[in-house]
């Protein structure tokens, strides 16, 4: 069987050829600027960490990955999405995003706004071309449904959004513990758990299954976000961290036990592929060891 990187690696191009075929190529005429503005942002290299997750998820309760590609691309055109909104003036106002000029930066904050609007309205429009496919499969259809559910309960007023307003609230203010984690619960936890839970739904996993994978996706979600903490621990970034609230070695224990939390949660699971869930072990290891 594949390693860690291996398969992680192969999955990662089945991602990127989907997400090539997934979208419109250059839109009419009039709309061009649209597309090329978001393909600008999707096709700047990045991790796709929550599409793996996705599949893993569906292979860990022995499902099809081909049946979880259009959910798993629809989660990442949300959060590229997220990413372009993000980096606006009104928001982080970045001017870089891995490397590249941000989205506004190149065309502009009004073209930048509505290419996150096309992302996200894709991402939608991929899971209800899927669900139109299994129209007279009850089961089937079923499956995507609560996939879908998930995805958009993560992303939405009671998720990713959520947290991106208290964050924006949070600014110049005293940040509490309890506040800091509501907001990197919502904004960064959110969309990994509901990667989890709907690649466990379209794997066809039971509800208690799908429970323990989106408490992984939710503890590696935190860790993830007081390691980028860490990584930026001491730069000019002045808002509130784990770090500057807690320190540096309470943020890397905290790191450690979420880390410990999600493998736990991966290996209650009942019915999974006991390799899968050693990849996503592995996966929740190094993502809280990445140096970016």
């Amino acid at each position: 069987m594949n390693t860690t990187n291996d398969e992680i690696d192969r999955l990662r191009i089945l991602i990127e050829s989907y997400l090539e075929d997934a979208l419109p190529g250059e839109g009419d005429p009039e709309s061009r600027t649209l597309f090329e503005a978001m393909r600008y942002s999707l096709e700047t290299p990045g991790k796709r960490i929550r599409p793996v997750l996705l599949l893993l998820a569906c292979r860990a309760v022995n499902g099809d990955e081909d049946e979880a590609l259009p959910y798993a691309c629809a989660i990442e055109l949300i959060h590229n999405y997220s990413l372009i909104h993000d980096d606006l003036p009104a928001m982080d106002n970045d001017d870089y995003r891995r490397g590249k000029l941000t989205n506004h930066k190149v065309f502009g904050e009004a073209m930048a706004i509505l290419a996150g609007d096309g992302l996200l309205s894709a991402a939608f429009e991929i899971m209800h071309r899927d669900y139109t496919k299994h129209l007279n499969d009850g089961t089937a259809l079923e499956k995507r449904v609560r996939a879908g559910a998930a995805i958009s309960a993560g992303c939405g007023s009671d998720g990713m959004v959520a947290g991106q307003v208290a964050d924006i609230e949070a600014e110049g203010t005293a940040t509490s513990f309890q506040l800091l984690d509501y907001i990197h619960m919502n904004k960064t936890a959110a969309l990994l758990r509901a990667s989890m839970a709907a690649g466990a739904y379209i794997g066809g996993a039971s509800e208690t299954t799908a429970l323990y994978f989106a408490e992984y996706g939710e503890n590696i979600g935190l860790a993830f976000q007081i390691k980028d903490d860490l990584l930026d621990f001491g730069s000019e970034i002045e808002k509130a961290s784990y770090p500057a609230i807690h320190g540096l070695g309470a943020s890397c224990e905290r790191l450690e036990v979420l880390t410990e939390k999600a493998i736990i949660a991966a290996k209650k699971a009942e019915g999974t592929d006991e390799h899968y869930i050693e990849i996503l072990s592995e996966m929740a290891r190094k993502l809280a060891v990445r140096e970016n």
